[in-house]
């Protein structure tokens, strides 16, 4: 019960289909299991209410709102229905984006393509953090949990992805630092390569390879022989969520195996 007594809202809190877990189901279902109440939100309010019936069943409180997260109206709707419903805001945890099918290098991206990951993985962050910062600083009180990625400070081809997450960290220590006066905290999560659905079932698909050769593949790439899952993910969201984290703001924490430090 590390937060207990909390409401938080979890952003791409459905999944796309897969055999595994995603980021956003796997943290949704701890945080509630740790004892905080959960507002699922997902622009598929349907995988989100998926979502909410597992937390249900193992006796958590949880509620789903459709939102499209690059849109501010439906940001600002979202805290105001969390407000509505349970009075406050503790944590915020930013866990939208995607990756591009089009993505590439300066030369070869679509324009349209990088304005799509881009609003999609970092706009949608600034515009969360705009609608919930006044409710937390009015608390005095709050933890906002951005997922970036390994990307932003390794090599990959994929330009949008990488500068869409690079732009997480810099807005992360941003919001940091001009929050932390009000007891504001703002920190990251760097996955590095996870089993998740996102990740594994829709690129096995495009490159039209067995999902099986798709994990062999990346687990080749992880120092630690394997790559993680969601619950890793989660379990790092938690401790930043938690009051546990309480010293602890505009960190960029790793959760990648050894990607980053490995040969």
């Amino acid at each position: 019960m590390r937060l207990e007594g909390k409401v938080s809202i979890v952003t791409g809190a459905g999944q796309t289909p897969g055999q595994t877990i995603g980021n956003g189901r796997a943290t949704s279902l701890l945080l509630a299991r740790e004892g905080s109440k959960v507002l699922l939100v997902d622009r598929d309010v349907e995988r989100a209410r998926e979502t909410r019936e597992m937390i249900e069943k193992e006796g958590g409180e949880a509620a789903e709102v459709a939102a499209d997260v690059t849109a501010g109206d439906e940001c600002k709707a979202m805290v105001d229905a969390c407000v509505s419903r349970w009075g406050r805001v503790d944590v915020l945890v930013n866990n939208v984006g995607i990756a591009g099918v089009a993505d590439a290098g300066p030369i070869d991206i679509p324009e349209e393509e990088w304005r799509r990951i881009l609003d999609t993985n970092l706009t949608s962050m600034l515009l969360t953090c705009k609608h919930v910062l006044p409710v937390m600083r009015a608390q005095g009180s709050g933890s906002i949990v951005n997922v970036s990625s390994m990307a932003s400070v390794l090599s990959t081809p994929v330009l949008a992805y990488k500068v869409s997450k690079a732009g997480v960290n810099a807005l992360t220590q941003n919001v940091a630092a001009g929050n932390a006066k009000y007891g504001v905290r703002c920190n990251a999560v760097l996955p590095g390569l996870m089993n998740t659905p996102m990740a594994i079932d829709a690129w096995a698909e495009r490159a039209s390879i067995p999902r099986e050769e798709a994990v062999r593949r990346r687990d080749a790439v992880v120092p630690m022989g394997k790559m993680g899952t969601a619950w890793d993910v989660a379990y790092a969201v938690l401790y930043l969520a938690s009051d546990e984290s309480g010293f602890v703001t505009g960190a960029l924490l790793p959760v990648d195996g050894g990607q980053a430090v490995g040969p």
